[in-house]
């Protein structure tokens, strides 16, 4: 009797809770569970934006033969004891932001494990009708932000139809995050020398852009559209990823010439956000720059595009063509001062009021 009336005690007191989402990763390095991952991953229609046919003869018919087994080898050089750093990482912010607030708080990834399938049925089970989604990307997109939205309310329709979303914006200028990021820059850098600051985003491909752009005119990727200002940017993650650059460049008073924009992991043929940070950064090496720094603040949680691809790849690339050493920035992972401004959001929305 005593843990019956704790159980209802407990549905009513976190009626609100909180669910933390990030991209996910396959369940180990080998090639069996990476093909896996992929698969949902690239099937995935916001991701490659084909008609389903010719995205089922890309995904299965040619990358899915290919590439899990390059893959595998990549996640195997940065896989760790605990398992994926993406999830471990993640682990860790959910239990220290839980730590630090009143309401429930679970972790979910958009595709692999745990899904948010099963991080929404943890909250339900904890009572919860009021659901904070978290996206774990600074800056909207349609393969990170929307596809993760999209999907929890199919979910809430067909499995938790008593719930209601709410869905924390993309915080890509906040000042919290700004300051939070630009920290984490200075304090890794500060005992260092370098001579250029490059700000690395994951690429997407340019027809997303102009596909998000909601007023069907302004994005015409001419390099001059991002700097205007338009009701479109609400949408447009090249606008706010030049953005956080502009705003991190402004807190840490940054000379001009001295830092610039990329864009990482594309995919495929067609024309992506430019300038590529792997030519970037080889073209850096071959005009005489020596010590060059990358951080990357498209993800808040260190993988294998921040791991590998540039700690890794990035780093040879660079030493190979003539430069000494790349510096690569850790992403926020679990900062304190990270955790601090994660819950403090929390807390701001658990305690708002509550609307019928």
């Amino acid at each position: 009797m005593p843990a019956e009336r704790s159980t209802k005690k407990e549905k009513k007191k976190h009626m609100k809770g909180v669910l933390l989402v990030n991209l996910g990763s396959p369940d180990s390095p080998n090639p069996p569970d990476v093909k896996t991952y992929l698969g949902e991953f690239l099937m995935d229609e916001r991701v490659i934006d084909l008609p389903k046919l010719l995205r089922t003869l890309l995904v299965k018919g040619i990358i899915l033969n290919t590439r899990p087994k390059k893959s595998a080898k990549a996640y195997k050089k940065i896989w760790w004891e605990e398992g994926s750093p993406l999830i471990v990482l993640s682990e860790r912010l959910q239990a220290k932001v839980q730590d630090k607030v009143s309401v429930p708080v679970e972790l979910a990834m958009r595709y692999g494990k745990p899904s948010i399938k099963t991080g929404l049925q943890a909250l339900a089970d904890r009572g919860v009708t009021k659901t904070l989604i978290v996206p774990l990307y600074p800056q909207f997109a349609m393969a990170t932000t929307e596809t993760i939205l999209v999907l929890a309310e199919e979910l809430r329709q067909q499995y938790f139809p008593q719930m209601s979303f709410t869905a924390l914006p993309p915080f890509y200028k906040h000042p919290d995050y700004i300051r939070v990021l630009s920290n984490s820059i200075q304090e890794y850098l500060q005992d260092k020398e370098w001579e250029h600051l490059l700000f690395s985003y994951h690429g997407v491909p340019k027809r997303h852009i102009r596909k998000s752009d909601i007023t069907k005119s302004h994005c015409k990727m001419d390099g001059k559209c991002c700097q205007t200002d338009s009701p479109a940017h609400e949408f447009c993650y090249s606008h706010q990823c030049y953005e956080t650059t502009k705003q991190v460049a402004e807190y840490l008073g940054l000379k001009e010439g001295t830092y610039s924009t990329s864009f990482q992991s594309r995919l495929g043929l067609d024309p992506w956000l430019q300038p590529y940070t792997d030519k970037t950064i080889e073209a850096f090496a071959k005009k005489g720059t020596k010590k060059m720094a990358v951080v990357t603040p498209a993800f808040v949680s260190d993988c294998l595009e921040t791991l590998e691809e540039i700690g890794m790849e990035a780093a040879e690339d660079f030493e190979d063509n003539g430069g000494e050493h790349l510096e690569v920035i850790p992403c926020i992972n679990d900062r304190e001062e990270w955790i601090n401004v994660m819950s403090r959001w929390v807390d701001e929305w658990a305690l708002s009021p509550v609307k019928a």
